[in-house]
């Protein structure tokens, strides 16, 4: 099963991971979040999330999501990719972290492609009429 490595600035990950889980029920698949604060240590992080990364695997693949490509906690994430091995992807959301919990990927390429649709889905324009709908 697809190992799950959350990486965000402060608590954001752990609540989002928290809330995922309550969503989705509890799942096989093995998940944990790293929050950085303002004054975290980069490198003694980045120790941290190797660690943690290597417990997620189950020989399936880890799959590093994380809040802003750029910035401290998606530089670590990079730092933690191996193609085919741990994949990323930056702009963590809640649909994205649900959309990838509540499936049962065969793959770590079917767990990216499912992040990025949770992604992509799970923005859009509410409006009258789309809330009006939703509320039928």
């Amino acid at each position: 099963m697809i190992g799950v490595l959350v990486l965000t600035h402060g608590a954001a990950g752990e609540h989002l991971l928290a809330t995922a889980t309550q969503i989705v029920g509890k799942t096989a698949m093995r998940a944990a979040a790293i929050g950085l604060e303002p004054d975290a240590d980069p490198g003694a992080v980045l120790q941290r999330a190797r660690a943690l990364a290597a417990q997620l695997d189950d020989g399936s693949g880890v799959l590093v999501l994380t809040d802003m490509y750029g910035a401290t906690p998606g530089n670590i994430a990079g730092s933690l990719l191996a193609d085919g091995r741990v994949e990323g992807v930056a702009g963590l959301s809640l649909p994205m972290l649900v959309r990838v919990l509540s499936g049962h990927h065969r793959t770590l390429a079917a767990a990216v492609q499912r992040a990025l649709s949770g992604g992509a889905e799970g923005v859009l324009h509410m409006n009258r009429d789309c809330c009006r709908d939703a509320q039928r």
